[in-house]
């Protein structure tokens, strides 16, 4: 350990198994709260479910979500801790005998649990839930609730769980750990290109929002200075203030949304802060290289914590805003599109695409990334993970039913105009009204004067074909919050604020993203030289880092400059990509629980495993062979590289040679990505199977996880400390109090 040994007479790390066991237990008046929050939940299930009207009230979201969530973290998680994961406080994590004060840092739970959740919620749960609103609100709200409390935090936890136990290390190394060469080789090879995409995509997001608004360029700019400041303020100016801290950065960061619209509108302003999308890609390739080479207590840590309390706000606002203005929901429960798969804002029938299209939100490998990245690296204690873990997932898939909520409550005839390629529309109003009437959907009309006026309530000059979901997110959220604050003359601000917490939400990804992704190249090439798993080896970190960020960011060029708009053909890639990693990291799961001696709970991993296999599986499928040119990405390509053959300077989206080319450059990339991301992902599927037979025959197995050693910390469980909690903290403030030199870290606590 790197720490100096602490004096024997420690307050007892752990509460004892009794205590524990007894505050599981329900009270008569818990048994009653519960019941309600049940009865509850029910109703707004049967409201949204059963019901056929012309409308239905946005309410019943907000409370079937809540209650879905409560009774997943209190039951079927404490489930989970109790029958698989089995925690001992007892047992130092990896940030305390591994702590170099850059990566393995013991961090208050409150701020890693900030940390993880904006680390997590990046561009899946804004857009995916977005694109998927051209299929009715009806599949999206099932697979968003139901999937995250059966399959995405369900991962999160156990990858949260089983890389802790074993320092902190990444999903592919752990992988190679317990399948084997061949098998944790694929696992390797996928892992990494299939982050890269997922990285990719998160940026084009950005790019996307904040291309050509000199508001939201600012407004986000400025997020890093104050970040800076809070982690300077918090480890050396005022150690410990976590609160103190807290109400400083976020008085910043309205300055900064509120600034953003007066420098928006100064000649300086426009001139520094008006950037193309290709300027703007460029910015955070530059900015992903710096962020993820610092020290994590220095940007990461309290950029994300900032950044999670303006996104948990911002989603806790928009919920009360929802209970309070009721939106009329005119939506169909299930759209014409669920069973076609020529829908103008993604190619594609319900099934196997709903499911990788909302991917953040109800499950998502990026989070298995994470999970195994930055997070293992800070949790201080191991009964802490459930609410890091599992919480942190529920409070996403959260964000995604808001995001739906907001999609859904705008005018269809907007929502197309908005998410349709600018192919389709020629990016102008007359063409958006042109395409969107001529879909020939029931009751979906739009006109010029709806659109202009729309673009002009929420200061932007044009909203057609803002693509990404994002512009879509901060339009409906523009459109219920100014009805409870401010009136129709706040819709601008409300829709900049939208676009600033949608930039900050996905930035947080790329920045977190490429510290993982370079963490798990450190992993990958210390097979071949051991050196470059020593995080403290400043040459290794800069040059994986490089390597990594050189990767995503050739993918988001070509997203940029992509003729079809790169959000609406790489977001199902993204999707697939991200659900094959989902289900690859469940099946390592169910390697190491299997080789731990689980068996009868062993389904809690299998099924949603399974089911998630044969979902990507089919939709890699599709992608690769079909002959639909909208859907498989080398029927498309073969389309544009006939036509250039033929002589045509012309064909769909792309009006010039140029732009032909791309998309047939464009088209042959994704397909070639999609066959290596489904057969690296097979080779780990099939090793996986027998290794879990293996282990379930044996009866268990040989573990990998490291040695045990005694912990020398204590902290509380949950986000707030029971009783028993507390009167050990006291312990613990007394012995600091006359040990001062025996705290590891005095930022952590």
């Amino acid at each position: 350990m790197t720490r100096p040994d602490l004096p024997a007479d420690l307050p007892p790390t752990s509460l004892d198994e009794q205590t524990i066991e007894q505050e599981k237990k329900l009270s008569p008046k818990q048994i009653i709260i519960w019941g309600a929050i049940a009865l509850l939940g029910a109703v707004s299930w049967a409201a949204i479910a059963l019901a056929r009207k012309e409308s239905i009230n946005g309410i019943w979201f907000v409370f079937a979500a809540v209650c879905s969530y409560l009774i997943a973290h209190r039951f079927y998680a404490t489930f989970i801790e109790k029958v698989l994961v089995k925690p001992d406080d007892r047992r130092a994590t990896p940030a305390e005998y591994a702590y170099n004060g850059h990566d393995f840092v013991p961090t208050d739970r409150r701020i890693l649990y900030g940390h993880h959740f904006a680390a997590i919620a990046g561009a899946g749960p804004l857009v995916g839930p977005v694109l998927a609103a051209q299929m009715g609100y009806l599949p999206g709200t099932i697979w968003i609730i139901v999937g995250v409390i059966v399959a995405g935090a369900v991962q999160d936890y156990l990858v949260l769980f089983i890389s802790m136990r074993r320092g902190g290390r990444s999903l592919g190394q752990m992988a190679k750990d317990e399948l084997g060469p061949i098998g944790g080789t694929a696992a390797l090879l996928a892992t990494l290109s299939i982050m890269l995409m997922i990285v990719a995509i998160l940026a084009l997001v950005v790019v996307n929002s904040l291309g050509d608004s000199p508001w939201g360029v600012f407004s986000v700019g400025m997020t890093i200075p104050i970040a800076l400041f809070m982690g300077v303020y918090l480890r050396y100016l005022r150690p410990g203030r976590v609160m103190e801290v807290s109400v400083i950065g976020c008085i910043m960061l309205l300055a900064a949304i509120i600034g953003g619209g007066y420098v928006s509108k100064t000649a300086w302003g426009v001139a520094w802060f008006h950037l193309d999308k290709p300027t703007v890609a460029w910015c955070l390739i530059v900015y992903g290289f710096i962020a993820a080479i610092l020290p994590v207590w220095l940007l990461l840590a309290p950029r994300d914590y900032l950044s999670t309390f303006m996104k948990v706000g911002v989603i806790a606002m928009l919920a009360i805003a929802i209970v309070f203005v009721q939106p009329t929901i005119t939506v169909p429960a299930i759209s014409e599109y669920a069973s076609r798969s020529d829908g103008p804002v993604f190619a594609g029938s319900l099934f196997p695409f709903l499911f990788v299209t909302i991917a953040c939100g109800a499950l998502s490998g990026f989070h298995a990334m994470i999970a195994s990245g930055t997070t293992p690296k800070m949790v201080e204690k191991e009964r802490q993970t459930k609410l890091i873990g599992y919480g942190g997932m529920l409070m996403e898939s959260f964000v995604a039913i808001m995001a739906l909520v907001a999609a859904v409550s705008i005018d269809r005839g907007i929502y197309f105009s908005m998410n349709s390629a600018a192919g389709a529309t020629q990016g102008t109003v007359e063409g958006a009204v042109q395409y969107v009437n001529s879909l020939g959907l029931t009751g979906v009309h739009v006109d010029a004067a709806t659109l202009t006026e729309t673009a002009r309530n929420v200061g932007e000059q044009s909203i057609v074909s803002r693509t990404g979901g994002a512009p879509t997110l901060a339009v409906g959220l523009a459109h219920i919050m100014h009805q409870v604050f401010g009136g129709p003359a706040m819709m601008s601000f409300w829709y900049h604020f939208a676009i600033m917490f949608e930039a900050l939400f996905i930035l947080t990804s790329v920045d977190a993203g490429t510290r993982v992704a370079r963490f798990m190249l450190a992993d990958a090439l210390g097979n071949f030289h051991a050196r470059f798993r020593d995080p403290s080896w400043k040459v290794g970190a800069w040059l994986t880092t490089a390597v990594m960020v050189a990767g995503w960011g050739s993918i988001l060029i070509m997203g940029v400059t992509d003729p079809l708009g790169g959000i609406n053909t790489l977001f199902p890639l993204f999707g697939i990509a991200n659900q094959l990693l989902a289900a690859l990291a469940l099946s390592i799961c169910a390697v190491v629980f299997a080789r731990k001696g689980a068996r009868n709970a062993l389904w809690i991993i299998v099924i949603p495993w399974l089911f998630t296999a044969v979902i990507t599986v089919y939709g890699s499928y599709l992608k690769i062979f079909s002959s639909n040119p909208k859907v498989g990405y080398f029927a498309n390509h073969k389309l544009y590289a006939d036509a250039i053959k033929a002589g045509k300077t012309e064909l769909g989206a792309a009006k010039n040679l140029d732009q032909m080319n791309a998309v047939s450059f464009n088209t042959m990339v994704q397909g070639c990505l999609s066959v290596l991301f489904v057969v690296c992902t097979l080779i780990v599927f099939v090793f996986a199977a027998v290794r879990t037979v293996q282990a379930l025959k044996a009866g268990g197995g040989v573990s990998s996880e490291d040695p045990a050693l005694p912990a020398q910390l204590y902290a509380p469980a949950g986000l707030g400390a029971s009783a028993p909690e507390k009167a050990l903290e006291k312990e613990w403030a007394a012995y600091y109090a006359s040990h001062p030199d025996a705290q590891l870290v005095k930022t952590g606590h």
